[in-house]
């Protein structure tokens, strides 16, 4: 079940990964008219509407991206069928059939359907077509139906699959609408605790990539509170919308970088080279775009009492953040890119304290980490046994990749032993035959900020932002054998 997840995590990467595309768009378009949202300005109005073409349509960009990433072949039949079963139950579910069906006004419908069209149900949808292309893309039918064979066929079983499935969400999704609505209400009533609640689970639930789930029901419609989507359409309420994003950048831009010199200084004298390397590399990247992953793989398991830490902190600032009301939003992630772009937004609300409150939590997470490693003799990167440092290349960067990933497969049991590679934002997802032939030591020589086994034949190999470029060697090394 926890494997399943993970691969929706990882599908869901592909149509987040596109938002920050309406960011760039929006938050241009708002910089050049803050006042008019585009009333006053041609050119904004055309950057907002084509930025908000985009957010508007976040569940069918899930609806796609789960269906291609879920499929086994990653094959474009499965994305187009996953839009097929979105259309097929957010039409015969909407307000106007429901009241058909229901032989009443579309005013006595219940509000649930009215928002049928959301990233919960753009999930569903990819996860029903995506089940329907692993087992219907090489179903053969008789010679006179052979036209609608194979490929063909899955658009169509996806369509009756959802036709099943709109006719259970008929009864249930009021019911499951409601409770969702009571949770994030719940959530909402609290406040500024609740935002500290929110941030905390957020960071405690990544390792097990869980917390993909949470974040819909916050930052997307799922229950109404849509915080990115009402930040950056400039609908929602100043002070109040982006409180589920703007703790996230004192903790992406300040408190992780910090915590990463926290830990080069803690290193090991004759390794503090190796790890400096490794630590500027994650923490440019939390700051710059806020892909914290790098970062947090490197002491997520060698010493979970920090990232405990570390969560608790990310609770804290979000509810700092809320409690005054510091409101700043991102596309993508809570870093540089996103914190500018959304500076002069109209629900952006003193986001320049976001930077105060980012330099104290930088020296309370540079301070706090320092103590705990030592205090705990914690084994951080730079401070575990010799068994091999980690290998600083100086080759030119194609060869760099290539290197890399010839080692990490070697590491992993080569062509005997590797299943599959898969690749998200930031981790090489591996199925292997016998996790025993996995030489871990081999794979973290390489310079890897982490390993984490999730399964007794599945492995994620952390490697940072450039993961596709060494996924890209590895895909050749299978290729070529």
């Amino acid at each position: 079940m926890m494997k399943y997840v993970q691969r929706l995590g990882r599908s869901l990467m592909l149509p987040v990964a596109v938002l920050p595309a309406a960011a760039i768009l929006m938050g241009i378009g708002y910089w050049i008219d803050p006042t008019g949202w585009g009333a006053d300005n041609a050119i904004a109005a055309f950057l907002i509407s084509a930025g908000a073409s985009i957010i508007d349509h976040i569940p069918i960009l899930f609806a796609v991206g789960v269906a291609l990433g879920m499929s086994k072949d990653k094959d474009g039949s499965a994305a187009l069928s996953g839009l097929v079963a979105y259309l097929v139950i957010t039409t015969l579910l909407s307000t106007d059939t429901v009241a058909m069906l229901q032989g009443t006004d579309p005013e006595s419908v219940n509000i649930g359907f009215g928002q049928i069209e959301n990233a919960f149900v753009g999930i569903i949808s990819g996860i029903i077509a995506s089940m329907n292309y692993n087992r219907f893309s090489h179903v053969k039918l008789p010679d006179a139906l052979a036209f609608f064979s194979g490929k063909r066929l899955v658009p169509i079983m996806s369509a009756v699959s959802m036709l099943l499935i709109s006719a259970a969400m008929f009864f249930i999704w009021p019911v499951v609408y409601s409770g969702l609505v009571a949770f994030g209400t719940s959530i909402s009533n609290l406040g500024a605790a609740g935002a500290g609640l929110y941030g905390f689970f957020n960071r405690i639930l990544i390792p097990t990539g869980l917390h993909h789930a949470l974040n819909a029901v916050f930052w997307f419609d799922v229950a109404g509170i849509n915080d990115i989507g009402k930040f950056w359409s400039g609908q929602g309420e100043v002070g109040i919308t982006g409180r589920y994003q703007a703790g996230f950048f004192p903790i992406m831009m300040f408190g992780l970088p910090a915590a990463g010199l926290a830990m080069y200084h803690a290193a090991k004298t004759q390794k503090k080279k190796e790890v400096a390397s490794l630590m500027m590399a994650a923490g440019f990247a939390a700051f710059f775009t806020g892909v914290t992953e790098p970062l947090e793989f490197s002491f997520m398991f060698v010493a979970p009492l920090l990232y405990v830490v570390h969560a608790v902190l990310t609770g804290l600032s979000l509810a700092i953040a809320a409690t005054f009301q510091w409101t700043a939003g991102f596309g993508f992630s809570a870093g540089l890119v996103d914190f500018v772009l959304s500076f002069n937004l109209p629900m952006a609300n003193q986001p320049y304290m976001l930077i105060i409150q980012g330099l104290v939590f930088a020296v309370i997470y540079y301070f706090l980490f320092r103590f705990i490693i030592a205090k705990f003799n914690l084994m951080t990167p730079g401070r575990e046994e010799d068994k091999g440092g980690v290998s600083v290349e100086t080759a030119p960067v194609k060869d760099k990749f290539a290197d890399m990933a010839a080692k990490i497969y070697e590491g992993l049991g080569g062509d005997d032993n590797v299943v599959s590679v898969d690749n998200c934002v930031t981790r090489l997802r591996v199925d292997v035959k016998d996790m025993d032939a996995v030489d871990q030591d081999k794979i973290k020589a390489t310079g890897v900020p982490g390993i984490k086994i999730v399964g007794s034949q599945s492995i994620q190999v952390v490697v940072g932002t450039n993961v596709q470029f060494v996924a890209d060697e590895v895909e050749k090394i299978r290729n070529n054998k």
